[in-house]
């Protein structure tokens, strides 16, 4: 039985940081995938292939350009599923390529098969010929990410009822599609299909979505959707899906309405995928989401030398903060020296138009009781948006009137999850209005918008005390 100083199970985000970390350390460390290739969700049916649709659609359909040549206009008259797929398959196979090599580079071994615990310093690998082999070591961190949530009333087919890792693998463009939760992931593909002229229904139980948002900026964004022709079912509990036939579907809402729509899309939640790993060997807990509870600090469980990174322990569920909490995770799971989590991390989501955020919302800001003002800055102000044919967009900033720090950053718009790494330097660096105010962007530039914001907070701010 071969024995590893650390043991990583799962290559997504945080199990390739961890992985690498540790050999960096001089460590010999094992990466278990139970996947065909390496990368993990993030990979295969998460981030990199959601956000390669999305870029797609929006270059084959022109999106961009429909500001100045009006919604008719098109690059490409015919989007087939097949155009899609093409450049994921590419994407895919570069990103899967990067990851191999630097795997190889650092000397980190991988194992393609399903772990599970038989005790808490001893697991079993099922290989895909049946093998059965035993690792054994020193330290071990879970970072098996989380898979679709699929509950019982939904009658999955795996062709018009569909999760959102099945989603990519339409094998035609539907004419109509309902998607179910107004999440993160279920927001991402519904404007992804409205883009690709696709008609849309989105379906969410609560009276509002993204809540963890400035509701400013949620308001914006709602105005957005329903402009485009997006059908918002707000409060609607789902009673009964049912399949009639080939791309005839029925959704009944517990208000009585029904959405008849081609092809249903499932995106409500997702689960830790922790099942088949046999924690109880090891003496680990899951809720009732399949996700482990660690330390905010050190991504420490229960069990001492067992640690826990990425999507599998929750909120945020981010790739980017994923691969710090895996390298962290690899520090002290080692004794090493590591940093703290940053305090502000952005958030990106990759809807139609982009949202971005970091720092507190203007509702936080309140329920702490902080003296503030906002400022505000529409993309079509900018010169840089007008060359762009943008008419919608907008950056909005909370500055203390105490201190004039900036408290927070909310973008949604085009380049939204690039333009808010302005905001998130100067928030961690802990600047003021007068950053934004006082420094040169270049012109024309989207992030202009920051001068502009700024100086519209400043125009409503009393005098900096000398």
């Amino acid at each position: 039985m071969d024995h590893f100083d650390l043991i990583v199970i799962g290559s997504g985000p945080a199990g390739r940081r961890a992985a690498i970390q540790a050999a960096k350390f001089g460590r010999d460390v094992l990466v278990i995938e139970r996947g065909r290739r390496v990368g993990g969700v993030s990979v295969h049916t998460g981030t990199i292939p959601s956000k390669t649709l999305r870029e797609t659609a929006l270059n084959l359909t022109g999106w961009r350009e429909r500001g100045f040549y009006g919604r008719a206009y098109r690059v490409k008259k015919d989007i087939s599923a097949g155009d899609l797929r093409a450049r994921l398959h590419i994407t895919l196979d570069h990103e899967v390529e990067v990851l191999e090599h630097q795997f190889a580079r650092n000397r980190v071994r991988t194992l393609r098969g399903e772990a599970k615990f038989v005790d808490a310093k001893t697991i079993e690998v099922l290989g895909d010929a049946g093998e059965v082999l035993q690792y054994s070591a020193d330290r071990f961190i879970i970072a098996v990410g989380t898979k679709p949530f699929r509950p019982d009333y939904v009658p999955f087919d795996g062709e018009y009822i569909l999760d959102s890792d099945e989603i990519l693998e339409l094998t035609e463009l539907p004419r109509t599609i309902a998607v179910i939760g107004a999440g993160v992931i279920g927001v991402e593909y519904a404007t992804i299909f409205s883009a690709l002229d696709v008609k849309v229904t989105l379906v969410e139980p609560r009276d509002t979505m993204l809540d963890f948002l400035d509701h400013e900026l949620v308001q914006d964004f709602i105005h957005e959707l329903r402009d485009r022709g997006i059908a918002l079912r707000f409060g609607s509990k789902v009673d009964k899906i049912t399949k009639h036939g080939p791309a005839n579907c029925e959704i009944e809402l517990a208000d009585g309405r029904l959405v008849r729509t081609n092809v249903v899309l499932f995106a409500a939640g997702r689960m830790g995928a922790t099942g088949s790993l046999n924690l109880d060997a090891c003496g680990l807990e899951v809720d009732h989401r399949g996700r482990l509870k660690v330390d905010a600090q050190t991504f420490q469980t229960n069990v001492k030398h067992i640690f826990a990174a990425g999507d599998v322990i929750g909120f945020p569920s981010l790739a980017s903060t994923s691969m710090e909490q895996g390298r962290i995770a690899a520090c002290h799971a080692l004794g090493e020296q590591a940093y703290d989590p940053p305090e502000y991390f952005p958030y990106g989501i990759y809807a139609v138009p982009e949202i971005s955020t970091v720092g507190m919302t203007e509702e936080e800001v309140k329920q702490r009781g902080i003296p503030y003002e906002c400022g505000i800055a529409r993309f079509r102000e900018t010169s840089r948006g007008h060359i762009m044919g943008l008419d919608s967009g907008m950056l909005k900033m909370i500055f203390s009137l105490k201190t004039r720090r900036l408290l927070g950053c909310h973008i949604v718009g085009e380049g939204a999850t690039e333009l808010v790494h302005i905001g998130q330097a100067v928030l961690n660096l802990r600047g003021t209005l007068e950053y934004f105010v006082e420094n040169t962007f270049n012109y024309p530039t989207l992030a202009e918008a920051y001068k502009i914001a700024a100086l519209d907070a400043w125009n409503r701010m009393p005098p900096m005390e000398k």
